[in-house]
């Protein structure tokens, strides 16, 4: 029979830095149709997390309150018309927010069995990473095998998993980092080349090697012009984020000679059944891939939940390599 929970979230009632975040106790409803609701074994920290806390980015109507867009655990109860999940099911989950808790709710297209063979507190790591570098970097921009990628911010959480992606797919790989610890986990996790961007012009470094058929990038600012010079005929830029700013005087001459494409997504506010589609065609494509022991979520650090401030901390310092994560 459904029952209400209790369950701690985490939330940012005034904008500001690590500070600002609050562990407070809710009481959430039954999982409604077409839900589910998970113990959390652990959650992802994201970029966007961070945005949402200085009040950059506010979460779309009816998304559940609380930061935290991805989470691992296990079903404790499923909503009307939900089907092939249960009680005790293994699951990861991308969900709109409240995923920093102990009881996250999620659409059910948007939950997949944990991967085999993977630790479910890691498997935390997933979601969000993976569901945004498949949508922009091999549906957006059709990265195909024997292309040549470029993607900012290696040792993110985002750009370790694009790296071992593409690798998997069969690409080459290029990469930016800002030190060289970073610089050698792009190149233990499969990049080709690696870039200090610090201390390197990795725009011509690229050129040199070759160009790029597909970039992702989360830098915007000058970068944009940097990649447009370095990318091949018919090449495709990807934004995902802007660092540096989404406001940028560009030469597009160069667009036009060499056919290039921009384009770029966001994932949090679009509607379920794309989300759920993006999730489908992960379990079929990526999943494998993990299960081979191709790609695997590079853990930084795990925090326990109430130290949910030193998580975002330790990611406004731009030292980590790899997720951070948080464990109820």
């Amino acid at each position: 029979m459904s029952q209400n929970h209790t369950s701690r979230i985490v939330i940012a009632p005034e904008p500001g830095g690590p500070e600002a975040l609050k562990l407070v106790e809710r009481t959430l409803a039954p999982a409604g149709p077409g839900e589910v609701l998970i113990k959390v074994a652990a959650s992802g920290v994201n970029r966007p997390d961070v945005f949402e806390r200085q009040g950059l980015y506010p979460p779309p109507q009816g998304a559940p309150e609380g930061l935290g867009l991805e989470v691992s655990g296990h079903v404790i109860e499923a909503g009307a018309g939900v089907e092939g999940l249960a009680e005790g099911d293994a699951v990861v989950a991308l969900v709109a927010g409240g995923g920093y808790g102990d009881i996250a709710r999620a659409p059910a297209p948007c939950v997949l069995p944990a991967p085999a063979g993977l630790n479910i507190e890691h498997a935390a790591g997933l979601p969000e990473t993976v569901f945004t570098v498949w949508s922009n970097v091999f549906d957006r921009a059709g990265l195909k095998p024997g292309e040549a990628l470029l993607v900012h911010g290696g040792a993110s959480g985002i750009g370790t998993t694009a790296i071992q992606m593409a690798k998997a797919h069969g690409a080459r790989v290029f990469a930016t980092a800002g030190d060289a610890a970073k610089c050698d986990l792009c190149r233990r996790l499969g990049a080709d080349s690696v870039f200090n961007y610090k201390s390197e012009d990795w725009a011509a470094g690229v050129k040199e090697a070759g160009g790029a058929d597909v970039i992702l990038d989360m830098v915007g600012g000058d970068y944009v012009q940097k990649n447009l010079s370095c990318l091949n005929r018919d090449g495709r830029l990807v934004m995902i984020a802007f660092l540096q700013g989404s406001r940028v005087e560009v030469d597009l001459m160069g667009l036009m000679l060499k056919r290039q494409t921009i384009t770029g997504s966001t994932l949090r506010a679009r509607p379920v059944e794309e989300k759920g589609a993006i999730a489908r065609a992960v379990h079929a494509t990526v999943w494998p891939w993990i299960e081979a022991g191709k790609v695997d979520p590079h853990i930084d650090t795990l925090f326990p939940l109430d130290e949910v401030r030193e998580a975002h901390a330790r990611m406004d310092s731009g030292e980590h390599a790899g997720k951070i994560l948080l464990r109820p």
